[in-house]
């Protein structure tokens, strides 16, 4: 059993050593519960736990503390992959949830896998999901003051459990002053993607991850043959060719992990039962 988790990009420019700090902890207490409930349950059913966590912690750009879009609303997107099933199930620019990824959780269940906008939130209401805003005084104040350092915020968890099955789960609260209408890579199989040999959780700039198929080619390479790392290599020097900015995080199916980033500082945390490893 081993799970790996991300929240997006930290920069030394635009947050302080408090917020980095905050982070370290918030990651270090997440994952610890998460491996702890990954014990008793499935790989999708934790990677869907953890990323819920990191929803609700307003530190991190998803669920509660999401990015506001250029109108002044809140639109959020999640997804969730299961390497065994093939199923791949999400939600895109959903609005006033508190969880997006436990409505991409139970759209696994139905024929219709991938709803947006007015559809998710449709869909939400009809199966119980209760209103709530996801809107904080930090993220208003940074709209009204038309702060553009967004945009690499995205949560994600990565695990396989102890029958060796993978999963991979990503949320995220946008880039923040998009234009309305505008999809991330988070619902996406670029962003967000699993089979029986690899699962991998994408953060960065949307577009690039997109422009790249960053998560779907790093799988698909290492289903071909080729070693997680090898994968990374050969996907991230195609992603600097466009000069992309992402992360990953990844484990295959003999249980290594491994992360990468194209620039300085993925907030990332890794648990395998004995070491824990966390972003510096």
């Amino acid at each position: 059993m081993k799970i790996i988790i991300h929240g997006g990009f930290f920069s030394e420019s635009d947050q302080s050593t408090e917020v980095k700090t905050a982070k370290q902890d918030a990651l270090k207490e997440i994952i610890e519960k998460s491996y702890s409930y990954l014990k008793d349950n499935s790989a999708e059913e934790t990677v869907v736990y953890a990323v819920s966590l990191l929803e609700d912690d307003e530190l991190f750009n998803a669920g509660t503390g999401s990015q506001i879009q250029s109108d002044g609303k809140i639109r959020m997107s999640a997804s969730l992959m299961n390497g065994q099933t093939q199923k791949f199930s999400g939600v895109i620019n959903i609005q006033n949830i508190k969880n997006p990824i436990e409505v991409a959780k139970i759209l696994k269940n139905e024929d219709d896998r991938v709803l947006g906008g007015n559809g998710a939130n449709q869909y939400a209401a009809e199966k119980g999901f209760e209103q709530y805003s996801t809107e904080t005084q930090k993220r208003r104040e940074e709209y009204e003051e038309k702060l553009k350092n967004g945009g690499k915020g995205t949560v994600g968890c990565v695990a396989i459990d102890k029958d060796g099955n993978l999963a991979a789960a990503t949320s995220t609260g946008g880039k923040g002053f998009e234009i309305v209408g505008r999809i991330s890579d988070s619902a996406t199989v670029a962003g967000n993607y699993a089979n029986t040999f690899c699962a991998v959780s994408c953060t960065g700039v949307g577009e690039d991850i997109v422009s790249n198929a960053t998560a779907a080619k790093i799988v698909t390479r290492v289903t071909d043959g080729l070693s997680l790392k090898k994968a990374f290599d050969k996907t991230f020097a195609e992603l600097k060719e466009i000069n992309g900015f992402a992360g990953a995080i990844a484990i295959d199916r003999d249980g290594n992990i491994f992360h990468q980033d194209s620039e300085p500082t993925m907030v990332f945390a890794s648990f395998d039962g004995s070491e824990l490893e966390v972003f510096e």
